[in-house]
């Protein structure tokens, strides 16, 4: 029997009554063109399907879309009532409205500090007055003066933990704030540590130290009692401990984990508006718990790119990727815990400002968070907060400039004036110049009249003068009067523009 002749007998016995035998061959042939139509009909639904899957995420904006309003911007994204410039903040050319907060990101970095980022540093104003600053980073001071911020008035400084780069400018404050007017004790706060040995009073007590025979040589100056230090050091362990409490503003603390014990964020209330900064840890429920509800929430991030950070920095990826492991955020951690607490305003900070790595952290966040939420670096970016509205803008300032002067409210609580007493009386210094120094090296200058022009001779004083008093009378009547003016050249000006309305109707 041939192949052929079995195939049809096979087939023959496997046929249905009038049913013709089908051969082996056509059977395969068959079972190819129905494979071969299965497949295309599955092409073609594939292909169908595709045509149907979008292809891109619909993004949808959080707060409610309108036409030309942007998919992560909220309604109360607008300037607030007090600003100058929309675009521009110039330092000491604005007041902060009473009902109004500002945050002004003085330092941005952890390391390296940069012309563009200095150490770590928050300042937040509040519209009674009132200045707080929450770390104290390495190069902080220099954009604390060219943001028109006197040294003489910095105080109530809030450290989250101490590594370094959250106070490095710290000793030069304490050093020289005192000469330039701070006559009064400088007030810092922050946690304890495990032993006491590991708390900020201990680190005060080896600032003092380490200072020492700058802060003596200075007692030939008037500096009163600037070189005494208020430590105000909360038990760390004292989740949502109040550590302030005084003029209507509220500051708590919790723990926070970060190699060591002893690291803390804080919590600012006042007048129904509120501020975290969680300063350095990894992402952690006590955070999600404690800052529900809160206006602006600033954390750290540190982006998961530990590859990429090797290759510019020469540092093995393992490194980079176990610190994050061991006491920071990743970008993803950061989105989720923006997700979870939800604030009107979402910042990060601390964190080195490479334009690359932008949309990188960007993206990561984005993962869970589609709210507000922008960068709070490069350094003095600002945020000006009220009940109904939250705006962001960056600060003008200098490369170089002088130190402001004291403003005449700062000057009141500065120097206590009061109406009645308008005499600002410097303080004695506690030595002559010439306790400090042997009279070998006292009396060995070269005579001024060698040097100086004679029309600007003038006899030098080795000593300050005692019981020097500066009378402010005429100085804040000038003032007042001045003010008074413009009052009423104002005033004048509004009523030009009222009769210009009314006489066009």
């Amino acid at each position: 029997m041939t192949q052929d002749s079995q195939e049809e007998k096979i087939n023959g016995d496997e046929a249905g009554p009038g049913q013709r035998p089908i051969s082996r061959r056509d059977a395969l042939k068959a079972a190819g063109l129905a494979g071969a139509a299965a497949l295309a009909t599955e092409t073609v639904s594939s292909a169908q399907a595709a045509d149907e899957t979008p292809t891109a995420v619909q993004a949808k904006n959080p707060y409610g879309g309108v036409p030309s309003g942007g998919i992560t911007l909220p309604p109360y994204y607008r300037p607030t009532p007090s600003l100058v410039s929309n675009n521009v903040y110039y330092p000491g050319q604005e007041q902060l409205g009473p009902d109004e907060m500002r945050i002004s990101f003085i330092g941005s970095t952890p390391i390296p500090v940069t012309r563009a980022q200095a150490g770590t540093c928050i300042m937040v104003e509040l519209g009674n007055g009132k200045r707080f600053f929450f770390d104290f980073g390495s190069g902080c001071v220099r954009n604390i003066i060219a943001m028109a911020v006197p040294l003489s008035v910095v105080n109530d400084i809030f450290l989250t933990h101490l590594h370094v780069d959250h106070y490095a400018d710290l000793p030069y404050l304490f050093a020289f704030a005192p000469w330039m007017g701070r006559w009064k004790p400088l007030r810092v706060h922050g946690p304890s540590g495990r032993t006491p040995e590991d708390g900020i009073k201990a680190m005060i007590e080896g600032m003092k130290m380490m200072t020492r025979w700058h802060t003596d040589s200075f007692n030939a100056c008037p500096i009163g009692d600037g070189y005494e230090v208020e430590v105000n050091e909360f038990d760390f362990r004292d989740d949502n401990g109040i550590c302030y409490d005084k003029d209507g503003v509220t500051i708590r603390h919790w723990r926070r984990s970060h190699t060591k014990d002893g690291a803390s964020a804080y919590r600012l209330d006042w007048n129904g508006l509120s501020f975290v900064w969680t300063g350095d840890g990894r992402p952690d429920e006590r955070s999600l718990e404690l800052a529900k509800g809160v206006d602006v929430f600033v954390t750290e991030v540190q982006p998961d790119t530990a590859n990429l950070q090797a290759m510019k920095m020469g540092m093995p990826s393992v490194i980079m990727s176990t610190t994050i492991d061991q006491a920071h955020s990743p970008h993803y951690a950061v989105g989720y815990m923006f997700n979870k607490i939800q604030p009107r305003l979402a910042m990060v900070t601390h964190t080195t400002y490479d334009e690359e790595l932008i949309p990188e952290i960007t993206a990561g966040i984005r993962v869970h968070y589609s709210g507000l939420f922008p960068f709070g670096a490069p350094d003095v970016v600002i945020v000006d907060v009220t009940k109904d509205a939250i705006w962001t803008r960056k600060a003008a300032i200098p490369d170089a400039g002088n130190m402001a002067r004291p403003s005449p409210a700062e000057a009141v609580e500065l120097f206590g004036l009061t109406p009645t007493n308008l005499k600002v009386t410097f303080p004695n210094p506690r030595n002559p110049l010439a306790d400090q120094l042997e009279a070998e090296i006292l009396n060995g200058d070269i005579d001024p009249k060698k040097y100086y022009p004679p029309d600007v001779y003038r006899e030098p004083k080795k000593d300050y003068p005692r019981d020097y008093t500066i009378d402010v009378r005429e100085i804040a009547l000038v003032k007042a009067k001045k003010a008074q003016a413009k009052l009423s050249e104002k005033a004048a000006q509004i009523q030009a523009v009222i009769d210009a309305i009314e006489g066009s109707k």
